[in-house]
Formats: C-alpha cells, structure tokens, sequence
C-alpha cells in the first residue's frame, strides 16, 4: 500500500506538469503483436462443446465464437437458442476471457430462425385454451430473448464478424454486440415481417438506439429490405467494412486483442457503465458511475499503467490480474 500511494502521489505531481510525463493519448494503430494474433492457429477452447457452435482461442484472452451449421446456412435451431446462453454464461465466468469475436461459418453469417426445426414450439404451442397458450408463448419468447440479451448483459466486449446474409435472428443478435465490422458482401434484413411477424427478441428494441434512425429503422422493419454494407456503414449499424471475409477476420482478432491487452477492469467497467448510460438520464448515469467507481478506482489497474506510462514502457507489457 506504501508503494502504492507512493506512485499515486508521482502521478499527481506528473499532472501538475503534464509535459514531463512522456506519453500522450493520441489514438494509435493497432500493434503488431495484436494483429499476429489474429493469425495464431485456432485451437478448441475448453468447457465448450456445443451442437450448432464452435468456440476456440483466437490468441490469449480471446474467444471465438462461431455460428456452425454452415450446411443450414447458420440457421438458428433449438439447440442455437439454449447453447448461446450456455456459452455466454461460462465466458461472462470465464477469468482468462477478455474479448469475444463472433462469427458464421461457411458462406453467410446467419438465414435466421430454423423454421422447419422451431415449428412446433411456434405453430403448434401448448395449451387448451387462448390464455393456457398465451401463457406458453410468452414463456417461450422471453426465453428466446434471454439468447441474445446474454451478449448483451456479459461484461467482456463482443465483436459482431459479419458476411454474406444477417437475416431476421441475425440482426437481433448482431445489435447485442457491442461493435460490428462486416464484409463488403454483407447484407441485414429486418425479415420478420415477411413471415407474418413482429420481430420480438430484440432488433425492435435495439437497432434505433444502435443506428438512431428511426425513419430507417421503420423503413427497414415495415419492408424486410436488404440494406448492404455500405448503407450499413453510412448508418452506424457498422464501424467498418471490409473487402472480404478473411480481412474482417483478420481486423476482428486485432481489434478483440488490443482490447484485451487493456485492464479488464477498465474494460469491463466502461461496458457496463455505457450500456446503463444508454438506458437512463444523464444525471441518473453520472451518479451511477460516481457509484461504480469508487470501488473501481481503488484497483492496482491504476497504478501499473501510470507506473509502466512514467517508466515508458509499453503498456502491452504489463500483467494485469484475472478479473
């Protein structure tokens, strides 16, 4: 604790003077070291093993998750609306995740629902009568919901990976990502609509926040137009877009592991006070973070990143504890 006030307090005579501190906040490129491991060989990650998805390490502190039932095109089955959640539990519990790449195998990120395979719970639902029914269905949503507010609700960011298709179910679960980069391929439907249906796990609720657009989201959900990637892009649906599926990949994984050279607390800690900022009043999300951080502030976080900044030393090198 000695040597801990002993830097804070160089810290604070350091701002004093901020010229003499010897480093500066300017935005950098993605480092070297963080594009190398996009390129690393993937490798089955542990406690995962699932039916419609493939989880692997992409580098340290980094998961992929891929939707994996390229033959169905990624169509969102039973087993895709249970095992999502399952997955996102154990990496919101996982100590040595720091960042998340979702993608699709084969050729498009995700056709949607599984009609053929979710048929029965949809058009043939349980009960005897309208409220019995009813009473099901709604059950039956709300557990629908829980596959992509799951994303949502983990603490480390996910990066939405996006070719080909991102339809119906797809753009519901792309906008509980927290970034998104697509390829130049890339197209998202709104398709509920086209199947005598509201969209009802989440796109209606989170597109216009994501886009803040509420003519073009209307457009898009009244029609089940295609919007492709440049429209996408010139809308704020996504940051980038690439030439092509291995680029985006490759930018995916950089990006996911200079995020998670970053303290974890930090990282963790500004998802959640953006996602809640979202959601309330300034003042409500101001008092909020007042309220987070003066637990938050107390880490050792802190003090190995302004002890590495005032040594000039490459933040990448310092080793921050699991969180």
């Amino acid at each position: 604790m000695a040597v801990s006030r002993a830097v804070r307090d160089l810290w604070l005579r350091r701002l004093a003077a901020p010229t003499q501190l010897g480093f500066h906040l300017s935005p950098r490129p993605l480092s070297s070291s963080a594009h190398q491991a996009s390129k690393a060989a993937p490798s089955e990650a542990s406690d995962h093993s699932y039916e419609s998805l493939q989880v692997t390490s992409a580098g340290t502190h980094v998961l992929h998750v891929q939707l994996n039932r390229p033959d169905k095109r990624n169509a969102m089955n039973k087993a895709f609306w249970r095992e999502m959640v399952e997955c996102f539990n154990k990496i919101a519990r996982d100590s040595n995740c720091r960042a998340v790449v979702v993608s699709g195998a084969g050729k498009m990120f995700t056709s949607g629902i599984d009609l053929m395979d979710m048929a029965s719970e949809l058009l043939q639902p349980e009960g005897d009568d309208v409220a019995r029914i009813s009473w099901y269905l709604r059950d039956l949503i709300t557990q629908y919901q829980k596959t992509f507010s799951v994303i949502e609700k983990c603490p480390k960011p996910v990066i939405a990976a996006i070719h080909g298709g991102c339809i119906g179910g797809g753009v519901d679960l792309i906008t509980a990502c927290d970034i998104r980069y697509c390829a130049q391929d890339a197209f998202f439907q709104v398709k509920e609509v086209d199947i005598g249906l509201a969209a009802d796990v989440g796109t209606l609720q989170r597109l216009p926040k994501v886009i803040g657009n509420q003519s073009l989201v209307n457009e898009l959900a009244f029609t089940a137009r295609k919007m492709m990637a440049d429209e996408a892009l010139s809308s704020g649906l996504v940051s980038r877009v690439f030439s092509d599926k291995e680029a985006m990949l490759d930018a995916a994984f950089a990006l996911a592991a200079e995020v998670s050279s970053k303290s974890p607390v930090a990282v963790q800690s500004t998802k959640v006070n953006l996602l809640y900022s979202r959601d309330h009043p300034v003042d409500m999300a101001l008092d909020y973070v007042a309220s987070w951080n003066m637990s938050m502030l107390q880490t050792q976080d802190i003090v190995k990143s302004v002890q590495a900044a005032m040594e000039k030393k490459d933040l990448k090198s310092i080793t921050f504890s699991k969180l």
